[in-house]
């Protein structure tokens, strides 16, 4: 395993990181997976546990905790996320100072730990001042409770921006990360927020490497879904959304070249990301040991110049460039 410097901070981290959207604890066995799952990140050399308050009701928080404090916690980088509603109540959800202080809180008790190394904003909150949300973030950091902060991908260029001049201005701790979407099939952080996070020194954990599966070449043109897979339990489409016949194009010529390295087409995704410098790392689900198997294998792969000028012509990204006069 490689490890990279969280942006210009001196955290470093694995450049594949697990984390625990898509962990199933619906059941004693998938319980069981889970935790080899994670025992064979640990042994790989994969630092960076990544979770949410909301996912699965918290169970996730709680589940990677019990796992994870039977490892050396200095060696250990975990992170959460706070925003989505956690309770009933009216102030249980969002970026106000009360709800970020009381979840990092609960948070901290699900996981069994003193502080988390990295705390996310998990959206941006319309509804809360920017400045009420970064001082409780910054405030988080001076009391111990959190090493670093960081935001979603929703805060985009001008916000972050905007929380620089913040930031500045109040002398508050420093935003160090940020977790955006990023595959060869969603490249959007390459119109401004690259160059953003680049000029202020921010850390990029990118998720969603696979876009959902689609970049594992498991879904083909004119075939019924594979059992199991997300096109096939997503209530909200998003998958199926995705797979039109330009992405099946795409995907195909990408499957040609993985074929021609002898490769898993999601290692050669992964590995295609992780040729960005400005990538600190990529959170990468795994819903079974043999899988995150594939996923680290990136970490190793260096995709020769040649062929990484095959894929851009095969992707066609076209930056967004805004021309005055």
């Amino acid at each position: 395993m490689k490890y990279r410097n969280l942006g210009k901070c001196g955290l470093k981290v694995s450049e594949i990181a697990l984390g625990s959207w898509m962990t199933n604890l619906a059941h004693p066995s998938a319980v069981e997976t889970a935790r080899e799952t994670i025992k064979l990140a640990f042994d790989s050399g994969v630092n960076f546990f990544d979770c949410a308050d909301a996912y699965s009701s918290g169970e996730a928080e709680r589940f990677l905790g019990q796992v994870l404090k039977d490892y050396p916690r200095h060696e250990l980088v975990i992170s959460s996320k706070v925003y989505f509603p956690t309770g009933a109540g009216i102030n249980d959800r969002g970026l106000s100072r009360k709800h970020i202080l009381e979840n990092c809180s609960a948070t901290l008790k699900n996981m069994q730990l003193d502080y988390l190394d990295l705390y996310y904003c998990h959206r941006y909150d319309t509804g809360t001042p920017m400045e009420e949300t970064l001082r409780a973030m910054s405030d988080l950091v001076s009391q111990g409770k959190i090493l670093y902060y960081g935001v979603s991908e929703e805060w985009g260029s001008d916000r972050i921006e905007e929380a620089q001049r913040i930031i500045e201005r109040y002398n508050l701790y420093p935003l160090t990360v940020i977790q955006p979407q990023y595959n060869m099939l969603d490249r959007y952080i390459e119109h401004s927020l690259l160059d953003t996070c680049r000029k202020y020194g921010i850390g990029i954990t990118s998720f969603s490497p696979l876009s959902q599966g689609i970049l594992t070449g498991k879904y083909k043109r004119g075939q019924a879904y594979p059992a199991g897979s997300r096109a096939v339990h997503q209530a909200d489409y998003q998958v199926e959304n995705l797979l039109t016949d330009h992405t099946f194009e795409i995907v195909e010529k990408l499957t040609a070249i993985s074929d021609e390295l002898n490769i898993p087409l999601a290692v050669l995704a992964m590995a295609w990301i992780l040729q960005k410098k400005e990538i600190s790392c990529i959170i990468t689900g795994a819903s079974s040991p043999q899988q995150l198997q594939n996923n680290l294998s990136a970490s190793d792969y260096a995709i020769p110049q040649p062929i990484l000028e095959k894929i851009e012509e095969i992707l066609d990204f076209k930056k967004y460039e805004r021309h005055v006069g």
